[in-house]
């Protein structure tokens, strides 16, 4: 059965979509839940145990294997509850008809089962007359889960190291592989070799004869090259990748992975050039690595999908990523934080958010990863974290501990947020002959590092009303650029009703088109780069920032054939867009001779 809608809901944060599926599955639409925090999944498995009145029993921290049980339990509870609101809505009786209708309502003007039910309810709406057809028609959208595979955090008990496979990634991973679910696993975050091999073990990732998948694998990624080169890996293994995720590397939410100037409209377009290849080549690896294995072979050629998501606001651009790109499914992730109905977002962040303008969004490095991450100004989690700073105790007091990867100062690893690593990172830079500017530059880099792991997961909290004594209530977003744009709250049918075109809710005249946006993040982006490297720059580093340049006026060279291209496309913006793209080249041009 083909999807029914042609947008999904991508992770966001830890907990905004941590239950987003049972908000939003039952109409068609797929979302990810992260699986960072067992924590909050179990206090949220208790919650809606009590509020369904489902038998609860605690998996306590103490017990073995704990991280991935919570998991599993906590994605049958989620899989059960959905299914349940799936199953009454296609059992609707006449007195209970209005979700069917919203169901129906939401999907696409082009899709072929509304169209379909509309000629079948012209005269009369009778349900009872059209329940067969109603329940072999009606999809349910996905429950699908992320890992980012560098969160692999080693583990203990009893002040003894465990075997990597209780490492925090290969727990999750074995969580969802032991869940009830028929959906896919979204890898993020680069590439995990030894995670990868340990998805080897587990039954619902192999095909049977008809290629058919139990458990499917996604792969997020930033180019083409990376698509080839994991996807072959997870072939030779016997694993088929379903989806190629491709996410803009910096007009995106959360962690930031940008390219080397790589555009997100040339790497589609390459995408869609080797597609076929793509499959191909995969496919051929695919064949040995399961004969190798003495597995069965499907009797026809695997097929996967390729997404897009990164800085889509308006149903033109969503709808030219589809037919021009061929893409499969578009992610819309930020403006869903604005949709309590989708997501669990509390009400001062919200509001917080809708008031955001380019100025509030921007890109941080608060994140202990290392990467660059988006984040907004003003996001309760960072006040708390600028009053612990005036207070002269800066850093966390780490109370979960998920991006503890630091082994700067010790053998057990300590997060980069952390009170611990940041007493001690401070007193190594008072010991160090630094003049009084590099000091102050060197130690707000080390207390700018934020508890991120805690505060993407307190909104869920909030919204339900559950114990924050342990995180606190401060809340930390990550949204991307494209927030900017979108002003007010939304219900679920707004935001549906703008991404296909049937409303518009933005009220701003100015906003970009997409590439655009990523074009102008990308030069500002190169311009700090420069500015960082100005006084030490290498000439190994200097030729990198060459070839950024290079790709960038690439990128601006294919725009400006593409623009050309489709006169009926964007004709509202095509003047602004020509003007954007040779402001752009000029700003090259400058850079190029700067460096």
């Amino acid at each position: 059965m083909s999807k029914a809608h042609t947008f999904h809901i991508p992770v966001m944060g830890i907990g905004f979509t941590i239950d987003t599926p049972l908000k939003v599955s039952q109409f068609g639409i797929d979302s990810v839940i992260s699986l960072v925090d067992d924590m909050l999944l179990e206090k949220l498995r208790k919650m809606y145990s009590g509020k369904h009145q489902l038998d609860y029993q605690e998996i306590s921290d103490k017990v073995a294997d704990f991280r991935a049980k919570r998991i599993t339990s906590y994605l049958n509870m989620i899989n059960q509850l959905a299914e349940k609101k799936f199953e009454d809505l296609k059992n609707a009786t006449s007195e209970k008809i209005q979700e069917l209708k919203d169901y129906f309502n939401l999907l696409p003007d082009t899709s072929s089962i509304k169209q379909e039910f509309k000629k079948l309810t012209e005269k009369h709406f009778n349900v009872d007359e059209i329940r067969n057809w109603i329940k072999s028609n009606l999809s349910m959208g996905s429950i699908d889960v992320n890992i980012m595979t560098k969160i692999d955090k080693d583990n203990y008990f009893q002040g003894e190291k465990l075997a990597v496979e209780y490492n925090d990634a290969h727990a999750a991973l074995r969580g969802f592989a032991n869940s009830d679910l028929h959906s896919s696993i979204v890898l993020s975050a680069g590439m995990n070799p030894r995670l990868y091999a340990y998805m080897e073990n587990f039954e619902d990732f192999y095909p049977n004869v008809q290629g058919e998948l139990n458990k499917k694998i996604v792969l997020k990624v930033s180019d083409y090259r990376s698509a080839l080169i994991q996807g072959r890996l997870f072939a030779k293994k016997g694993l088929w990748v379903s989806e190629y995720r491709i996410e803009s590397g910096l007009n995106c939410g959360g962690h930031a992975f940008a390219t080397e100037g790589h555009l997100l409209g040339p790497i589609l377009a390459e995408f869609k050039a080797n597609r076929e290849k793509l499959n191909q080549l995969a496919n051929e690896v695919f064949s040995i690595g399961l004969t190798q294995k003495n597995r069965v072979v499907p009797t026809e050629k695997m097929q996967f999908i390729i997404t897009a998501q990164g800085g889509v606001g308006t149903a033109e651009e969503h709808q030219f990523l589809l037919d021009h790109y061929q893409i499969d499914s578009v992610g819309w992730g930020s403006p869903f934080l604005l949709v309590p109905e989708a997501v669990s977002i509390d009400e001062p962040t919200l509001n917080t958010l809708a008031n955001a303008q380019e100025s509030d969004l921007y890109l941080s490095g608060i994140s202990p990863l290392g990467v660059p991450f988006n984040s907004m100004r003003g996001n309760t989690k960072d006040i708390e974290k600028l009053a612990l700073i005036a207070n002269g105790k800066p850093g966390s007091v780490c109370p979960k501990k998920y991006v503890a990867l630091n082994n700067e100062f010790t053998e057990k690893s300590i997060c980069s947020a952390s009170r611990q690593y940041q007493r001690i990172k401070l007193k190594e830079l008072d010991k160090q002959e630094l003049s009084s500017e590099n000091r102050q530059k060197q130690a707000a880099a080390v207390v700018e590092k934020s508890c991120i792991c805690v505060g993407l997961g307190t909104s869920a909290l909030l919204v339900n009303g559950l114990d924050t004594k342990m995180e606190g209530e401060g809340v930390s977003v990550c949204p991307g650029p494209n927030m900017a744009y979108f002003s007010k709250k939304m219900s679920l049918k707004e935001i549906t009703d703008h991404i296909y075109g049937r409303i518009n809710v933005i009220s701003r005249n100015d906003r970009p088109n997409m590439f655009i946006k990523e074009l102008k993040i990308y030069i500002d982006f190169l311009k700090n780069k420069i500015e960082e490297t100005a006084a030490t720059a290498n000439t190994k580093e200097k030729k990198n920032l060459f070839a950024f340049v290079e790709n960038l006026k690439d990128g601006i060279n294919y725009y400006d054939a593409l623009f050309n291209e489709f006169k009926d496309k964007f004709k509202d913006t095509k003047n602004s867009i020509f003007n954007e793209l040779e402001i752009s080249r000029q700003d090259l041009q400058l850079l190029y001779l700067k460096i």
